[in-house]
């Protein structure tokens, strides 16, 4: 079915409704009406990496892990896979009449904000810090949620339009200010991205205000740009009572009818919240129109009809069987093992045949709520790291020490001076054994959205890039035993680990994000060799908080690998392997880019091949990177910027030509006035698998290879 055969049916439909009718269809739950056979919907579902809070499903990892693997194919399977349960669910709770939240076909993902601050607690949810590595992945979940047939599989989601990334704390009232270049540099691209070459069916306003303007009312973002520009076609969404924030917390209006009134007269389709209540007061006021209330419905009952809610659908016979069925299972497991991030190795991983006994160490190294990140969904069976190691040592003759070593964070142990008992214990294991993995890190109680109702802790925003003071104690405990220590990272965002990277004792690192219901398996399957590590960073994690700007300044100088100033801890893209490739060489034809450039250099894209070759007897996946340096501009961003990757497996010895389309929007720059300009003709093209600065370089020990390009 068309976009143009669904309004039509929109339209007939909305045209039989009254004007209460018609009103009482903009709020998140719409009621039913029985006399047009209409049936209750809630427009509140989510499926960040699974679908999320309604029972079980499978869980998959956490979105910056999945962001982690570089492999937007991957993730459109994935996300087909989370909309196919999305809509097994949804057949089988509206076969038992239940139609309440969580169980409808609107989904709201994905995040597509920039985590462009590490202190951020949402940060987990997006994709990373890169604008396009964000537009790509975010485009290939949104193919694989909605599908390619007659009806959309599910409705995507992107959110949050569009300026917004902390702090959790402010943002009921806080009002980010950037410039017309940031804003079009890194903040709209992804969303961009998703709405023209996704066709994303829903947009969702952010909390906070923008340039002075709530998000959910902004004139410019809604209208000029979403709507004008972009060619926006589908329904937007308030996050969840932000429209009520613009009198209680933005005072831009005086009460809930004003409220109402503003986000609907400026595009907002949808209220998750209650404000939409007073819309028909608002209607006898003047303040807004019966037609404008009504070219909202006809957008709402378009995706309606796209979704396929009132005809036979092709989905209609998708059964409950197919839910945490075994097929979405293993992505989950294949998914984890591409997301782990080996970020140091002086030989001691994978562990050697040697090895009999291993300490277990850590508050995360036994627990579920590590797995899983927030808005997660329920899985039947989980495997935590603890458990993925004891079922690789049972089958291997290899005996387990296990201990938590320390309470996850202060709060937990206030009413104890000290948690020496758990340290001691941690000591006694690690001595006791030849190697000691210690799993340390934060969960969704530490790390999450502010005030989430499905967070008991509330969590927030992270204060600082310290593990929690327990943790580090017994860290420094077990460090000094002399057992050779793996440290394990369960985390959803950059932290200080400047402890494990510069000491001896410290013989390898994983930063394992939060893995996933079985993501377990998956740490242990690196531990002992099973599967080489594969996953890159995508964000940069820092050494200090001191180097960034203040957390409220969205300005990105100073921020993220293309603007900060300091060298990275451990940098954006970053990543090893067990094995060693080299990349050969680099060929881009300029011939064909400078013909591209004339006809539509906002559109265009051009091919570059590379040569990358495994050095190693062992099987891989390397993730080949290009990024391209303006050499001439005064509008580039101070460092170079990613403009390609591809995943690529490659047996032992083996050597292949890779292709990589890189879009000619590369080759421009963004000025003050938010404009795509051809601004130089002289760039670098560097293709390897990492950055090419010196950092990079020298912790992955694989030098780029470059070409000069004039245009």
């Amino acid at each position: 079915m068309t976009r143009e055969e669904a309004r039509k049916k929109a339209i007939e439909l909305v045209s039989q409704m009254t004007v209460e009718e018609k009103a009482s269809q903009l709020k998140y739950d719409s009621p039913a009406i029985e006399r047009l056979d209409i049936p209750e919907y809630n427009w509140w579902n989510e499926c960040l990496h699974g679908v999320a809070r309604a029972g079980t499903a499978t869980v998959f990892p956490q979105a910056i892990g999945l962001a982690a693997m570089f492999d937007p194919e991957f993730l459109e399977e994935i996300a087909d896979a989370i909309s196919t349960e999305a809509r097994a669910k949804y057949n089988a709770y509206s076969g038992e009449e239940d139609r309440d939240i969580y169980k409808g076909l609107t989904m709201w993902s994905p995040n597509v904000n920039i985590f462009r601050d590490p202190r951020w607690g949402r940060g987990h949810e997006t994709y990373g810090e890169d604008p396009y590595l964000t537009g790509e992945l975010g485009k290939a979940f949104v193919k694989g949620l909605q599908g390619d047939t007659d009806h959309l599989k599910v409705a995507a989601c992107a959110k949050h339009y569009a300026v917004h990334s902390g702090p959790e704390a402010l943002r009921h009232s806080f009002d980010a200010r950037c410039s017309k270049k940031d804003l079009y540099e890194t903040y709209l691209p992804a969303f961009e991205k998703l709405v023209k070459e996704a066709d994303v069916e829903a947009v969702m306003g952010a909390y906070n205000r923008v340039e002075g303007e709530p998000a959910c009312a902004q004139t410019y973002l809604m209208q000029d740009v979403l709507r004008g520009k972009w060619g926006f076609e589908g329904h937007y969404v308030s996050d969840c009572w932000a429209i009520r924030d613009f009198h209680e917390n933005h005072k831009v209006t005086a009460n809930s009818t004003e409220s109402a009134a503003l986000a609907l007269n400026t595009g907002c389709d949808v209220n998750c919240g209650c404000t939409y209540e007073y819309i028909l007061d608002a209607l006898r006021e003047g303040l807004v129109t019966e037609e404008k209330i009504t070219e909202s419905v006809v957008r709402l009952y378009t995706t309606r009809f796209l979704l396929g809610c009132f005809e036979p659908c092709e989905y209609d016979e998708i059964g409950y069987d197919v839910v945490e069925c075994k097929k979405h299972i293993d992505l989950a497991k294949k998914a984890a093992d591409k997301s782990i991030v080996m970020l140091k190795n002086d030989g001691l991983l994978p562990l050697s045949k040697d090895v009999k006994t291993i300490a277990v160490i850590g508050p995360n190294a036994n627990s579920r709520a590590s797995l899983i990140g927030n808005y997660h969904g329920t899985a039947s069976r989980y495997i935590t790291i603890l458990e993925g190691i004891q079922q690789y040592a049972d089958a291997n003759d290899i005996r387990v020490h296990y201990s938590e070593g320390s309470h996850l964070f202060q709060e937990r142990v206030e009413h104890l001076a000290v948690d020496d008992d758990r340290v001691s214990e941690a000591c006694i294991v690690a001595k006791n054994s030849d190697v000691a993995v210690v799993v340390v890190g934060l969960d969704e109680g530490l790390e999450g959205e502010e005030g989430d109702t499905g967070n008991s802790y509330a969590s927030g925003d992270k204060e600082t890039l310290n593990l929690p003071e327990p943790q580090l104690r017994m860290i420094e405990a077990v460090a000094a035993t002399g057992t050779k220590v793996v440290l394990i990272n369960v985390t959803g965002s950059a932290m200080d680990l400047a402890f494990a990277k510069n000491g001896d004792a410290f013989g390898a690192i994983l930063q394992c994000f939060y893995p996933g219901c079985v993501g377990g398996k998956s740490v242990a399957d690196i531990l002992f060799g099973k599967i080489s590590p594969s996953g890159k960073l995508p964000v940069t994690f820092y050494n200090t908080l001191e180097e960034l700007p203040a957390f409220e300044d969205y300005s990105m100088a100073g921020r993220t690998y293309k603007y900060m100033n300091e060298a990275a801890q451990y940098p954006f893209g970053y990543g090893l392997t067990f094995g060693k490739v080299s990349v050969n060489s680099v060929v881009v034809d300029e011939t064909a880019l400078k013909t591209a450039m004339d006809s539509d250099a906002y559109n265009g894209c051009v091919s570059v091949k590379t040569v990358i070759k495994n050095e190693s007897d062992i099987a891989l996946d390397e993730v080949v990177q290009l990024y391209i340096k303006d050499l001439d501009s005064k509008l580039a961003a101070k460092n170079h910027c990613l403009c390609g990757f591809k995943r690529v497996t490659l047996n032992a010895g083996e050597e292949k030509t890779v292709e990589i389309n890189v879009p000619t929007r590369a080759f421009m720059e963004v000025n003050e006035n938010g404009e795509y300009v051809v601004d130089s003709k002289n760039f670098k093209l560097f293709a390897g698998v990492s950055q090419p600065d010196e950092t990079s370089v020298s912790l992955c020990g694989v030098k780029p290879v470059e070409v000069s390009i004039a245009l």
